[in-house]
């Protein structure tokens, strides 16, 4: 007697059940075996970053960083000042250097006219009476101090033609490149231009002056502070500054008991800083000398030479 067959429906289902069971078997397996892959690979980069150095914060960046916060010191001028407070010389003579120095002050001063380059025209009234009209250069280079600079100025009349130097604080002439003692009054002219000119104001605090505000006063209707300026030397300039542009409009001094004013003029801007193009100056109320400037340059390169006799 054959053996007894299960119907065909139970047959496939019971297949199918087999397959499902396989199915999930083989899903199952391939599950766990993405997951420990992914655990693997997880586990072998946070090996390589745990070798690898901590990155170190970046001093020098943050060195650069507090520098740029880190505000300059504004100039002692009168703006934005109290004004129930007195005005101070010092207020002042800033406010002007503020200016001249194209409202870069004093540290733009110091970069532009490292050294400068002068040419124009004189009208100098002579021991007869009469005017000389000359030619002239003029070199300087710049230095920390007076008594370290260097300027040499070339005077070209009609018929000659010399040179006044001053260096190492000492004052000589050239002509025909041989060195030679300038007379005393011509000695005393030339340092006058220097330690009572404009720029004995623009760099009182290097040179070591002092300042003192003398009062303000309104000459020919401009409104000026009045600041006498004293040098380490006992030699005073009393300069006149206007109230509203903060330029030097002239000033005073006396020398071997002869009253002196020189004016100044036509003011124009070189390299963004400020000049008077034109300068007049009066000898107990008599104009002695005008002096007009063609070009001015700041910036080039100057011989040393130049301040030496050969």
């Amino acid at each position: 007697m054959s053996p007894r067959r299960m119907p065909l429906a139970t047959d496939c289902a019971t297949i199918r059940f087999s397959i499902v069971i396989m199915l999930e078997n083989l899903t199952f397996f391939r599950f766990r075996s993405i997951i420990s892959l992914a655990l693997i690979a997880l586990f072998a980069v946070s090996a390589v970053l745990a070798q690898q150095p901590s990155p170190t914060p970046d001093t020098k960046s943050e060195k650069k960083d507090e520098k740029k916060d880190e505000k300059k010191p504004e100039p002692v001028t009168l703006a934005g000042r109290d004004s129930s407070k007195p005005v101070t010389a010092e207020q002042v003579a800033e406010s002007s250097i503020y200016v001249y120095g194209g409202l870069g002050g004093r540290t733009t001063l110091n970069q532009i006219r490292k050294t400068a380059i002068e040419r124009g025209k004189v009208s100098l009234l002579n021991a007869e009476g009469k005017t000389d009209e000359i030619n002239y250069e003029r070199w300087t280079i710049r230095a920390d101090t007076f008594d370290k600079e260097k300027i040499r100025l070339d005077q070209e009349y009609p018929n000659t033609r010399f040179a006044l130097v001053f260096s190492e604080d000492k004052i000589f002439g050239i002509y025909n490149n041989a060195a030679f003692t300038p007379r005393d009054d011509a000695s005393k002219a030339f340092q006058n231009q220097i330690v009572r000119g404009l720029e004995a104001l623009l760099r009182y605090k290097e040179n070591g002056s002092t300042l003192e505000l003398a009062g303000r006063e309104k000459i020919m209707g401009v409104d000026f502070y009045e600041v006498d300026l004293t040098d380490k030397s006992g030699r005073k300039t009393r300069f006149y500054i206007s109230s509203k542009t903060f330029r030097v409009m002239m000033l005073d001094y006396e020398d071997n008991g002869v009253k002196y004013r020189r004016k100044f003029y036509n003011y124009n801007y070189a390299q963004g800083t400020l000049v008077p193009f034109q300068t007049v100056l009066y000898a107990d109320g008599k104009i002695v000398e005008s002096t007009e400037i063609s070009t001015i340059t700041y910036g080039q390169k100057v011989d040393e030479s130049l301040f030496k006799a050969s």
